[in-house]
């Protein structure tokens, strides 16, 4: 894996480029959004299946902390790439966030306000995600772990292809969970979207 890491060159892994679906762009994650992330996210149900790390109750400068001291520190050194989500009809808005980690089995992760749940927003802003970690950051594979309760966020893993490669138990927000990582490599992606 150091081989190839070194082989990318590390430039690439210190971009965050702007992205772009049918309904969304996809900006990279500024210290200045942390205050429209802040009243978004502090929600159980938005926020029950993320990771256990995540403080709950969420503090009032909850979100300003994790941009500043987490998320950016992360993307300066190359090791996540993280976006707001934002309507094309409407892009001083953040609706959301999505991100992308070298970590070992933990690369995508994401969540969306709950006005624009059920509309496949997400499922657009996976895709473009997705695409850029295999198409511009050339890894071999990408995984994600979710509880097996999220369904929502199971069902974008299956329209994307992903398969099951492991079920264990996990800490979330709402506590210690069954869980399950979702993989797709790069050649099961390419030809996903091939076959679409």
């Amino acid at each position: 894996m150091a081989n190839w890491l070194s082989e990318q060159g590390e430039e690439v892994f210190r971009v965050t480029p702007v992205l772009e679906t049918e309904r969304l762009w996809l900006r990279p994650l500024e210290l200045s959004d942390a205050e429209q992330i802040q009243i978004l996210f502090a929600h159980w149900e938005l926020v029950q299946f993320l990771a256990g790390r995540v403080p709950w109750p969420y503090p009032p400068d909850g979100a300003l902390t994790y941009c500043r001291d987490i998320a950016l520190p992360a993307v300066e050194r190359g090791e996540e790439w993280h976006w707001t989500l934002r309507l094309k009809s409407d892009p001083s808005r953040v609706i959301g966030t999505i991100s992308l980690r070298r970590a070992e089995n933990h690369n995508r992760g994401f969540w969306l306000g709950l006005p624009w749940q059920g509309q496949r927003l997400m499922s657009e802003a996976c895709e473009s995600v997705t695409d850029y970690w295999f198409d511009v950051l050339k890894f071999p594979v990408l995984r994600a772990p979710k509880a097996i309760a999220n369904e929502a966020s199971r069902r974008i893993s299956e329209r994307q292809g992903m398969r099951i490669v492991a079920t264990e138990e996990r800490d979330f927000v709402s506590g210690r969970l069954p869980a399950e990582v979702w993989e797709i490599t790069a050649e099961e992606w390419h030809a996903h979207q091939r076959s679409r």
